[in-house]
């Protein structure tokens, strides 16, 4: 007979606790704690939310290596969020003037990469950084009680260390709508005063802003930041995009054309730039030369090779070197900023062509990776790192750092949304209960009850879909809210007669945009787009929430534009 002890009885419970252990120690080790923490989204031991962690079945597998994490909200802040959707809006229309001071405060700092030297081994030095962020996230959290979310994954955070060490110049790109919380002036002393590199603001996506606004902040960064330079952008320039001018409805989309071009005016400016700083160490005569020969021609776009212009990080650029300037003779440009600011999108843009992933959800971008625009000009694209400030979480969903489909409670942004613009007449709701105060909820109940979004089995108004669409909206812009530097209301006047208006126009391209509604082969008539759209959203299950896939609605058809969205966006517009 077989020796051993008495069979023990082995419950359900039990056998769950074995597997939950054994997939803690196959999975990746937790953000801030030394224990092997969940490879699923919420670790409740350390209380960050993993955004998008997929499940590890291998120590080998890194795919939640770079997923985005942040600190995890209580229920009793989302109990309370939820609460106040029901209390009544209060408007705040001319409440749009803000300052970066008042959200990146002198004790709120970006984490920088700790002391090093060559004799450090790999082990010593992943440990010594490590034991840096963990204080320094300690820190924070102690110091500032109104902290928004920031980015708790080292590893990317490593990734934007390098990016800086390796670049001659760094391009740090900003939404021109919330230019001044997504620009922390601790990154700014810390690259001009620090490493002595230069740095190239770019205020991107000024087709969604009207040209007096766009120059008013391009203005403030200037007195504000002495050695900064600041440049205007926008990937989607006038020719690059198709509108619709026969749709009878109210709605006028302006979708991409099937044949795109470089972004030649914006391009231009960042290179007039570069040339002031590189001065004659660098020949940049092939990329004026590029320009040149974009503004000329205009292609097809077509499935490129991208490994003929990307080169995905190796093990030697993963590995921290003393940083030469202008090494062999290339400039080397590095582009940082917040998830959903066009970084990947400027890239694209400056080549003429698809060459780096686009999406709008937060973190697509996993690790730096080089692009050569000419031979000797080397851009590196960083992930998109939320920097940490003082910024209200409900602004951030607004600003494109939190991933919509990831929320909770999606109403308090709504509730910023509807108090800062005239939300109630822009998409002309009527409101269910035929009463004259709103709320937030009773705001996504009316846009529910206008777009047909119910629940599936009770077919109650679905207001969580009907919030999620709106973000959305605002975060592709059809729904446009523009912050505005300090001063901005008194000296309208003053930035609408500026002599920088012209150069605004001339980089929005956009007195050629009604020059450019010619028929085009490759995307479908008014008709055929209406009936997709139709069937799209007869296909939707009732309870289900839109994709994120950046097709335009075809039913919007009381929501009228303003004139100052003239672009690929321009369903809707805020009435000033």
């Amino acid at each position: 007979m077989p020796q051993g002890r008495r069979k023990v009885p082995f419950s359900g419970k039990a056998k769950k606790m074995q597997i939950q252990e054994k997939r803690q120690r196959k999975g990746v080790p937790a953000f801030l704690t030394g224990q092997k923490g969940n490879s699923g989204g919420r670790d409740q031991d350390s209380r960050v939310l993993k955004i998008n962690a997929q499940p590890s079945q291998s120590s080998r597998n890194k795919s939640a290596r770079y997923a985005l994490q942040f600190f995890q909200e209580s229920e009793d802040e989302i109990r309370q969020r939820k609460e106040e959707a029901f209390l009544p809006l209060t408007p705040a229309l001319n409440d749009l003037e803000i300052a970066a001071d008042n959200y990146f405060s002198a004790d709120v700092e970006f984490p920088k990469r700790p002391p090093w030297n060559h004799e450090m081994s790999p082990q010593l030095l992943e440990l010594q950084e490590q034991r840096y962020f963990t204080e320094y996230v300690s820190n924070l959290e102690k110091e500032c009680k109104n902290i928004s979310y920031f980015e708790l994954n080292l590893e990317t955070w490593r990734q934007l260390w390098r990016v800086l060490e390796m670049s001659d110049v760094i391009l740090f790109i900003v939404d021109i709508r919330y230019s001044a919380l997504m620009f922390p002036p601790s990154l700014y002393h810390y690259v001009t005063d620090t490493l002595k590199k230069d740095l190239i603001l770019v205020l991107n996506k000024v087709d969604l802003a009207p040209p007096p606004l766009v120059v008013a902040w391009k203005n403030y960064f200037i007195e504000k930041f002495p050695s900064l330079h600041v440049i205007m952008f926008t990937s989607f320039p006038g020719y690059n995009l198709r509108s619709n001018p026969q749709k009878k409805s109210g709605l006028k989309v302006c979708r991409l054309k099937g044949r795109m071009r470089m972004a030649a005016e914006g391009a231009q400016k960042v290179l007039d730039v570069c040339k002031q700083i590189v001065e004659n160490e660098v020949d940049l005569t092939s990329w004026q030369e590029k320009i040149i020969e974009e503004m000329k021609e205009e292609y097809e776009i077509e499935k490129v090779n991208v490994a003929e212009y990307i080169n995905a990080k190796s093990s030697a650029e993963d590995r921290y070197t003393e940083h030469e300037k202008f090494q062999d003779g290339v400039l080397t440009i590095g582009c940082v900023g917040h998830p959903n600011v066009g970084k990947s999108s400027l890239l694209n843009a400056l080549m003429g062509k698809k060459v780096v992933s686009v999406s709008r959800t937060p973190g697509h971008t996993k690790h730096f990776q080089t692009i050569f625009l000419t031979p000797n000009v080397k851009l590196c694209d960083c992930p998109g790192l939320v920097f940490p400030s003082k910024t209200p979480k409900n602004l951030q969903v607004l600003m494109g750092s939190f991933p919509i489909a990831q929320l909770r409670e999606p109403y308090s942004s709504i509730r910023y949304l509807a108090e800062h613009m005239d939300l109630i007449k822009l998409l002309a709701l009527q409101h269910p209960e035929d009463d004259e105060e709103w709320s937030a909820i009773e705001v996504c109940n009316a846009w529910a009850q206008k777009r047909g979004f119910f629940t599936a089995r009770t077919a109650r108004l679905d207001s969580y879909r009907a919030a999620n669409h709106l973000l959305r909206m605002t975060l592709e812009g059809k729904i446009c809210l523009c912050l505005q530097p300090p001063e901005y209301s008194q000296k309208k006047e003053f930035w609408e007669k500026h002599p920088d208006i012209s150069m605004v126009k001339w980089i929005q391209a956009l007195e050629r945009f009604e020059d450019n509604n010619e028929p085009d082969e490759n995307f479908p008539s008014e008709e055929e787009a209406d009936s997709e759209a139709g069937q799209e959203s007869g296909s939707e299950s009732p309870g289900s929430v839109d994709e994120d896939n950046g097709s335009d609605s075809g039913n919007d058809s009381s929501i009228k534009p303003g004139p100052s969205n003239l672009n690929k966006f321009a369903a809707l517009d805020s009435t000033e």
